[in-house]
């Protein structure tokens, strides 16, 4: 945590074919403990796009758990669960507590064991010459997923199965929080006036005011919890039959879901999972057509930031219906004394929306949400300079400041803009924010400066203008450091400074080399600014500019490192779950804290970097319009080892859908695939690239019989070509 440069992350870099999940996973224990009376990380269950949302306990303790803390919202009836004759918290004790899972590596049917012995009870008869036994520990398997079907997934309804997978006979308590007396008839469980909290199988009865329930080995036990209780007189039974039929219902709408957008099958399953589950839960924390930032806590709500970059990761995906409906509640979105910061990113939602689909009645449809942000930015340039006046130093910090972020970006938000409005047939009106953009982009350039401070190498380049901040340095010494850390992204994402300048290194070279990044994550914190057990800590999702800059500037390896550093030590074990910060010294020998998890925007981060790893439509003529197209342009070098496969279809882009394969006949001496490019848009330059594993060089290749010269690093130049196009990469050993 002292040396200024990102040591695990250049370390990984030096491996044999580079950054890997392998080598981060171990380093450090992963995320597990929150801030709340259950301690353990809560697991949203819902079912897509519902209302109201069901949190599991992340060790089996319960459903709907109270927080404790203000960070934490009650969502329901609590519903504690107990193992055992001696009816001991399911999950307790750590140490027989298997990591969670999900089915098949994906699904949101959450999985989790937990062995607790029963402890041997008072006896009558004893003989006198009793033999030692040796008992069989019990092992409980608690099983939970929400309900699929509409009508009752907006009341939060979660399906339990317990199994008894080792030993004799289990027993299962739930208790039941309630303000009213509980009753149970006919296998539905009621409050005093008459409204559904749960319904069971016939298995449990109700004793000694909780429901309780004895089973033998390979038995299984059920339960529906609802989260909003159902009216009075709505009854549904769960049986066996019942259960196995919505959880074959619940895994046949995720995957429905699921085959609607991108598909991806990389060679490494985990991979596989995590993206197929980050999808599945940033649907489930959206509620209507609200892209929320989390569910169950303080940031169950929309921000403006981070609700674009969780949309725009799913119309990358090529969920391009659903981002057009998360639009609108940005666009509606306000926060005072962040205007300026807010109206940039609503622009570059339409904008980049536009690009995707070429939908331009949807610009149409939304112009007058869109239009007062581009006149607010047009016209409110009263500060020094010509710059925006004072806004807010970022969301946490109410400092005003002339802001390099709120400048920057409105600077790309009116290029863009005027860019579309020419494409779409507004030939006069985007020529008009094209020549305020052209003379904006000098008035920022001339501020930054007149402030970088080149008394550091690389230079530090301020958010505040004109405003002596001072150095950061190292970045996360103090409180104001770490949030220029969290935001100076938005600044680099603007593409402010030209591709190809010194300047253009500035910004991610200073994180590089001056604290800023841990594993390729952004690091913050700050002296006096503990978080719980420490200091130091991560704040990942922050860093989608940073690690998309290096996909941009060609910096494979290090864009490989934020992809893995964050796969490893971001997100939960299997689960994959995140919270915004992240601390990176352990509670314990099993986990670290972190903050109000789960994180749409904190998904969207790495379902991004994967999307950019395998499929670019870059802007790099600089003249606002998508112009280059460059696929596999960042693969990990092991994913081309001899007999491995990578696959990827319905890649939405810039220029019409893209699907492409390869796989790697190494020993042969060649790599075999095949590109559909696309025909709807042809772009300016369409380059693929084979990324062999190190000992191996491409040497040439073939596009449909016709020979193509590669460059240093496997890239071949396909512009000009449309349709399906077969490849083949001639290698050899080095």
């Amino acid at each position: 945590m002292a040396a200024k440069r990102d040591v695990w992350g250049e370390a990984a870099m030096t491996q044999p074919n580079g950054a890997s999940y392998e080598f981060f996973k171990d380093l450090i224990p992963p995320p597990r403990y929150v801030n709340a009376d259950f301690h353990y990380y809560p697991i949203v269950l819902s079912g897509p796009n519902a209302t109201n949302k069901a949190r599991l306990i992340s060790n089996g303790s319960g459903i709907n758990l109270p927080g404790g803390s203000r960070s934490w919202n009650d969502l329901g009836t609590a519903v504690t669960f107990r193992v055992g004759p001696d009816e001991f918290l399911f999950g307790g004790l750590p140490d027989r507590l298997q990591e969670p899972g999900l089915a098949e590596g994906f699904l949101p049917i959450v999985q989790i064991r937990y062995l607790h012995p029963s402890p041997v009870q008072s006896e009558g008869q004893v003989p006198l010459d009793q033999k030692k036994t040796h008992l069989t520990p019990e092992i409980y398997e608690l099983e939970a997923f929400a309900s699929p079907e509409p009508e009752l997934s907006n009341h939060g309804l979660v399906f339990v199965r317990f199994t008894l997978t080792q030993g004799a006979r289990g027993f299962i308590t739930a208790d039941f929080d309630s303000k009213s007396k509980i009753t149970l008839k006919d296998g539905l469980i009621s409050d005093a006036d008459g409204s559904v909290l749960a319904g069971c199988d016939s298995s449990w009865k109700w004793e000694r005011n909780s429901l309780h329930a004895n089973f033998k080995a390979g038995q299984s036990i059920y339960l529906a919890i609802c989260t909003k209780p159902l009216a009075s007189g709505k009854e549904f039974r769960i049986t066996a039959e019942e259960y196995a039929r919505l959880r074959q219902r619940c895994a046949n709408t995720w995957r429905d879901i699921l085959g609607k957008g991108m598909a991806v099958e990389t060679p490494e399953p985990y991979v596989n999972n995590a993206w197929k589950h980050l999808l599945i839960q940033n649907f489930e924390l959206i509620n209507g057509d609200r892209m929320n930032y989390s569910s169950g806590n303080q940031y169950q709500k929309i921000y403006s930031a981070e609700g674009s970059d969780a949309a725009l990761a799913m119309l990358v995906w090529n969920y391009e219906s659903d981002t057009r409906r998360l639009i609108v509640p940005l666009l509606h979105f306000t926060r005072k004394g962040l205007e300026f910061h807010q109206a940039g990113f609503k622009l570059n939602n339409i904008c980049r929306y536009y690009w995707q689909t070429r939908d331009a009645a949807v610009v149409k449809e939304l112009r007058p949400l869109w239009e007062k942000e581009a006149a607010r930015l047009v016209e409110n340039r009263t500060g020094p300079d010509g710059l925006f006046p004072k806004e807010q130093y970022c969301g946490d910090i109410s400092t005003p400041v002339l802001s390099l972020n709120a400048n920057s970006k409105a600077w790309r938000a009116l290029r863009d803009l005027g860019a579309l409005l020419q494409e779409t047939g507004d030939v006069n009106e985007g020529k008009r924010y094209l020549d305020v953009a052209r003379d904006y982009r000098k008035v920022v350039l001339a501020a930054v400066e007149k402030s970088a401070r080149h008394e550091v190498d690389p230079p530090f380049v301020p958010i505040a203008l004109l405003d002596k901040e001072p150095i950061h340095d190292p970045i996360c010494e103090v409180r104001i450091g770490s949030y220029w850390n969290i935001i100076i992204g938005y600044t680099i994402g603007s593409g402010l400074f030209p591709a190809g300048s010194e300047q253009e290194n500035w910004l991610p070279h200073y994180q590089e080399q001056h604290g800023g990044l841990c594993m390729g994550m952004v690091r913050s914190g700050g002296a006096a600014f503990n978080f719980w057990t420490g200091e130091d800590r991560v704040n990942p999702l922050y860093g989608t500019r940073y690690a998309l800059d290096t996909l941009r500037r060609d910096d494979a390896e290090r864009g490989l490192v934020s992809f893995y550093g964050m796969l490893a030590q971001g997100f939960t074990r299997n689960t994959f779950v995140c919270g915004e910060g992240c601390t990176l010294a352990p509670v314990d020998s099993r986990g670290r804290f972190f903050y109000c998890p789960p994180n749409s925007a904190a998904n969207a981060h790495w379902l991004s970097m994967l999307r950019y790893l395998l499929v670019q439509d870059w802007d790099l003529d600089d003249d606002g319009r998508p112009d280059t197209l460059r696929l596999a342009f960042a693969t990990p070098k092991r994913w081309m080892e001899d007999g491995k496969s990578l696959k990827v279809d319905r890649a939405p882009t810039a220029f019409g859908p893209v699907s492409f394969h390869l796989e790697s006949h190494l020993n042969a001496g060649n790599i075999t695939g095949e590109v559909v490019l696309p025909d709807r848009n042809l772009p300016k330059h369409a380059l693929f690239r084979a990324r062999v594993p190190d000992g191996w060089k491409t040497m040439d290749a073939d596009a449909g019989g016709k020979k193509l010269a590669v460059d240093e690093k496997g890239t071949v130049d396909l512009t000009g070509l449309k349709g399906k196009v077969p490849l083949t990469f001639n290698v050899k050993k080095n």
